[in-house]
């Protein structure tokens, strides 16, 4: 990816676009400080996207960022993640099969909390054996240097404190919009609990001429796809003005281990909180033809279906091309098809997309 920063400017450049380095800050409700100068705006767009939140931890300053992770030239033999999410799940799974002794230190009680836990379950088998070691309900409390490399020390719930040593430490513990820098106070932009304070338009509830998408504005999911969403969004009512307001409905989340695990709509328990009659279909299913063609032994789904409507809820896969497949259930919940209506569409045999006749 190094070509594409510079190959985005030139393209900018050619559409009649200015770009300008530095670290931007409000100057007035109407203008921004970049790089010695003031540039003044009819509107002015936040998208800064997210920072770590800090650990608040001694030693802090000895733990790395996920982006400079991908920046290594070189993988170091011994890893730490703090955090049981996205990153943790993929990179621990990027750098054990790269031959790295990986641990995983997650606070919560289990691994990717954001995803069914039946399937989390079907799943974590899978960090075993690539040697992963996972410890959950664990708080890292302080990393210090030890000789050439580093030492992270934890406490556990009901259990003795831990040390592990290794080489380099991963942030994987959540990250929040990235606004300490922008003095928001001098733009008149409303701020709370770090968080901007938006109209349904995502503009700011304090200043009209400000708008924010993707991770910086902090309203959908933290995915990538939300952020192209948003910044539609926000180009429409800058030009036609706030009539346009994000829709996240149907928006898949995938964390790609191998296998991937994918989750679209509602969770069973949100489900059940909400007093929905649904019906569940739920399978740990690796006999299926999608995954012994791999000799891939986690394969499963978790479905939601509405008694009374058939519409789909909640889907939630783990297995080969589950990364793929979770989309068509997105379709499904965003534009109201019910099970019927993809179970009669399913003709794509032999691919994966065939099994969700047989999810429904």
């Amino acid at each position: 990816t190094d070509p594409v920063p510079a190959k985005q400017e030139r393209r900018y450049a050619k559409l009649g676009v200015d770009a300008f380095h530095g670290l931007a800050r409000f100057a007035s409700p109407d203008a921004v400080a970049v790089d010695g100068r003031t540039l003044q705006a009819q509107h002015i767009l936040i998208a800064t996207g997210a920072g770590p939140i800090p650990l608040g931890i001694p030693g802090e300053e000895l733990v790395s960022t996920s982006d400079a992770f991908l920046e290594l030239e070189t993988l170091p033999r011994r890893i730490v993640l703090i955090g049981g999410g996205y990153v943790a799940a993929e990179f621990s799974h990027l750098a054990a099969r790269a031959g790295a002794e990986v641990t995983i230190l997650q606070r919560a009680s289990r691994l990717l909390p954001h995803f069914d836990p039946d399937l989390v379950g079907w799943l974590t088998p899978r960090f075993t054996a690539l040697g992963i070691r996972i410890e959950t309900g664990t708080a890292v409390t302080r990393v210090e240097r030890n000789g050439d490399g580093l030492q992270v020390r934890a406490s556990r719930q009901g259990a003795p404190d831990l040390e592990v040593a290794c080489d380099l430490v991963i942030h994987a513990a959540g990250r929040r919009p990235d606004l300490g820098s922008l003095d928001l106070s001098t733009g008149q932009v409303a701020v709370q609990d770090g968080r901007l304070q938006l109209d349904a338009h995502l503009r700011s509830i304090s200043n009209p001429r400000v708008y924010a998408a993707g991770d910086a504005a902090g309203v959908g999911p933290p995915l990538t796809p939300v952020s192209s969403h948003d910044a539609k969004i926000v180009a429409a009512n800058l030009l036609q003005g706030p009539s346009r307001e994000p829709d996240y409905r149907g928006v898949p989340s995938v964390a790609f281990t191998v296998p991937p695990i994918a989750a679209v709509g509602l969770s069973e328990e949100a489900a059940r909180r909400s007093g929905l009659k649904f019906r569940v279909n739920a399978a740990s299913t690796p006999d299926w033809f999608t995954a012994r063609r791999l000799a891939e032994p986690v394969y499963g789904h978790k479905v939601l279906i509405d008694e009374r409507t058939d519409l789909v809820l909640g889907a939630h896969l783990v297995g080969p091309n589950a990364d793929e497949v979770i989309n068509l259930f997105g379709l499904a919940i965003r534009h109201g098809l019910t099970a019927a209506d993809l179970r009669s569409t399913m003709f794509a045999y032999p691919t994966g997309a065939s099994d969700i006749g047989y999810m429904l």
